[in-house]
């Protein structure tokens, strides 16, 4: 009797926790990809605005000059 429900019970087992494992992995998944997404899109505002500040104050610079 207890050999049958443990036949029945240990795959079944098997079958949530392989199941449970999928969907996080695929959490992890999307974790992973917003995070890259919103670093880079940082790290463009960040290069962008850098750039922009350099080009004003090589103007700047030239103007003092002139």
């Amino acid at each position: 009797m207890y050999k049958k429900v443990i036949l029945i019970l240990v795959p079944l087992s098997i079958m949530v926790c392989l199941s449970a494992c999928a969907e996080l992995k695929q959490t992890g998944k999307e974790i992973g990809h917003t995070t890259k997404k919103v670093t880079t899109a940082i790290g463009h505002g960040t290069r962008d605005t850098v750039k922009a500040i350099g080009r004003e104050t090589k103007e700047v610079v030239e103007e003092i000059k002139e």
